[in-house]
């Protein structure tokens, strides 16, 4: 099973979600290695990157072999947009541009961003035609919630305008920003805009396990399936995926000698890309993840949230027994956010007209997560 995204062809449907703080170099690397798809970066400041941010250059740069380069962009401002695409692929840096209308943080919210800003239809279209036009020939997709809250539904008409504007595909989490990462994903929002618009869907939201994805193709009619929190701690994750989707038995789950060989070699890689002190900061959380359901202990686990160095992780894990097998039902529980509901804050008088006649400074220059 394929998914096509303009010119790009994924052998396997499955694409990794952007999650600020975690789908960066070192942690796409370890994802890829386990099965195929489409890894996309963290999210990335339209306007410090035009701007020449260094920490938003940094954050976008890629591994040597990552293949196809993808990166998502964060904007409100269609020339921010228009050139930051134009940047990045004019440098050949980027083989995939994805744009954030997902992000329900209050921070991004409160100034029309994310999730807040397809209600203002005209100026969601006029960002992803920016976009797309600045990025010539490299596909542009985008990733939506269903709406800002279950009054004010957006998904169908910003997946028709995101279309029209020349987006080669639209991935659809299937909650709103209301309720954050709370209840459970409404699969059927994406089959409605499966059936609404004529580029590839996307379906987004409680893939946890590969059974999961299955289901949700089957059920939706979607053409591929966007992945976040359900990688959390099991890379491996991405194996299961692409055994799964194409009739293949799916490989046992690592034993917990296995998950802790992965968990120093992923704490090896950031600290190599980040250096020592922001590498091995940006593991420590991380490590309830890796050892979700294992009997480590408390204290242990609380020794891990403070790990100064590679070699304080291996000598914490030394005493454990490698031969314990994965917990079973592990692979189910949820991880990452919970929170949610909550109430979406939002500009003052955002709701009472979906026109944009003037963005908020601060929302052009607001970063957070996917």
């Amino acid at each position: 099973m394929t998914l096509r995204i303009g010119p790009l062809e994924l052998t396997t449907p499955v694409v990794l979600a952007p999650m600020a703080g975690i789908t960066n170099a070192p942690f796409r690397t370890l994802c890829r290695r386990y099965g195929g798809g489409l890894f996309v970066s963290e999210m990335i400041g339209a306007r410090a990157l035009v701007e020449g941010n260094q920490k938003t250059d940094q954050l976008a740069r890629f591994g040597p072999d990552e293949n196809p380069r993808s990166i998502q962009l964060y904007g409100v401002e269609p020339w921010a947009m228009r050139e930051a695409a134009a940047q990045l692929v004019g440098e050949g840096r980027v083989d995939h541009i994805d744009l954030n209308f997902g992000c329900p943080a209050p921070k991004i919210t409160r100034h029309g961003g994310g999730a807040a800003l397809p209600w203002k239809d005209a100026r969601f279209a006029a960002i992803v035609s920016a976009t797309v036009e600045g990025a010539g020939g490299v596909p542009v997709t985008v990733k939506l919630r269903m709406g800002i809250d279950d009054d004010h539904l957006t998904h169908i008409d910003s997946g028709r305008a995101a279309a029209d504007a020349g987006a080669a595909a639209v991935a659809l989490h299937a909650r709103t920003a209301e309720q954050l990462y709370s209840g459970s994903a409404r699969w059927e929002a994406i089959a409605a805009l499966k059936a609404t618009v004529d580029v590839p869907v996307l379906g987004n939201g409680d893939i946890w396990v590969a059974e999961d994805a299955g289901r949700m193709l089957a059920e939706t009619g979607c053409d591929g399936v966007v992945v976040g929190r359900g990688c959390l701690g099991r890379p491996w994750l991405f194996r299961e995926l692409e055994e799964h989707l194409s009739g293949r038995p799916i490989t046992p789950p690592p034993s917990l000698g296995e998950v802790l060989d992965v968990m120093v070699e992923h704490a090896t890689m950031l600290v190599e890309w980040f250096g020592p002190q922001m590498g091995i900061r940006s593991f420590r959380k991380h490590t309830g993840w890796y050892l979700k359901g294992f009997p480590v202990g408390a204290e242990l686990r609380a020794d891990l949230h403070r790990v100064d160095s590679v070699w304080d992780l291996e000598r914490l894990t030394a005493h454990l027994d490698r031969s314990l097998p994965y917990p079973a039902g592990v692979g189910e529980m949820r991880r990452g956010h919970t929170n949610g509901p909550r109430r979406v804050k939002l500009p003052q008088g955002w709701l009472e007209d979906r026109r944009l006649e003037q963005i908020d400074e601060a929302a052009a220059v607001a970063v957070s997560g996917g």
